[in-house]
């Protein structure tokens, strides 16, 4: 049986849920469970801190685990990075009060954060020398409070910062989102490839959507120029021989901008259709 660890709580539980959900786990799953047993698809969920996560899958008997790339960098354990999941996109940064947002005034200072193992990784990279405040949870006012500095977080947007009257100091020091996990030691199997190729039919599936139009004939090769899709679109014949009928997957981002191309050089009803499942 496959051994899966998701987050319990934060901003990466609700999505991490609902990609399973769509994947065809967690069917019976209620907002309050700890240990979800899926028989149907022969795999036990444990719902986790999700900065635990990566300790957990790594040095436990877990076999997968769902969390932030940042946690994993801090957790400071070694686990393999299977696969990008695409929500929770964040940036981890230093922000404080000053104008000065050169990273060499940060030497002396006091930098406040719930990340202690990212930060002291990237202070020691730069040869910058900090006193680390570990907090655990939301450092937004620390400066405020005089407990530090500075202060080191996960920013989403950097609105939360901005009405904290915080200034980011240089660049990101990394970028995460959510990512499944394995222990550095795992093989897989036969039911983790299940899994990882169920997940990444969710992410395809929110990423494209189906496209259904005619054309012209003598403009299949200029439409298909257009729509190349995955493999080649998919081309039949209509009624009348002067018309054929195209379907292809094309970018839900970029939807509407190839349906205005379509329909300059001649598509007719042209179609979008969302796709709730694929393997491809």
């Amino acid at each position: 049986m496959l051994k899966v660890a998701l987050p319990n709580k934060g901003q990466l539980a609700e999505p991490a849920a609902q990609m399973l959900k769509e994947a065809g786990y967690l069917k019976n799953a209620q907002s309050k469970n700890l240990v979800v047993l899926d028989r149907e698809n022969d795999v036990e969920f444990f719902f986790l801190r999700p900065k635990d996560i990566a300790v957990y899958v790594a040095t436990g008997t877990l076999d997968l685990g769902i969390t932030g790339q940042d946690m994993v960098l801090d957790s400071g354990v070694s686990a393999n990075e299977i696969l990008k999941l695409g929500f929770g996109k964040a940036f981890f940064a230093i922000a404080g009060k000053s104008d000065n947002t050169d990273i060499k005034s940060l030497n002396g200072s006091r930098i406040a954060t719930s990340y202690a193992g990212v930060l002291s990784a990237w202070l020691k990279t730069n040869s910058i020398k900090a006193e680390i405040i570990k907090l655990d949870g939301a450092v937004e006012n620390a400066v405020q409070l005089d407990v530090a500095d500075y202060i080191a977080d996960v920013v989403a947007t950097g609105t939360t910062l901005q009405l904290a009257g915080l200034k980011l100091i240089g660049d990101p020091i990394m970028h995460s989102q959510a990512v499944l996990i394995s222990r550095s030691d795992y093989s897989g199997s036969e039911i983790t490839e299940r899994f990882v190729r169920r997940l990444n039919s969710v992410i395809v599936a929110r990423d494209y959507v189906l496209m259904d139009y005619d054309i012209p004939t003598d403009l299949v090769a200029a439409a298909c120029e257009v729509t190349p899709g995955f493999e080649s679109p998919t081309i039949a014949a209509l009624r009348d021989p002067k018309w054929s009928a195209i379907r292809v997957m094309v970018p839900a981002a970029r939807v509407h901008q190839i349906m205005d191309e379509l329909y300059q050089i001649g598509a007719k009803g042209i179609l979008v259709t969302d796709i709730s499942a694929c393997r491809l």
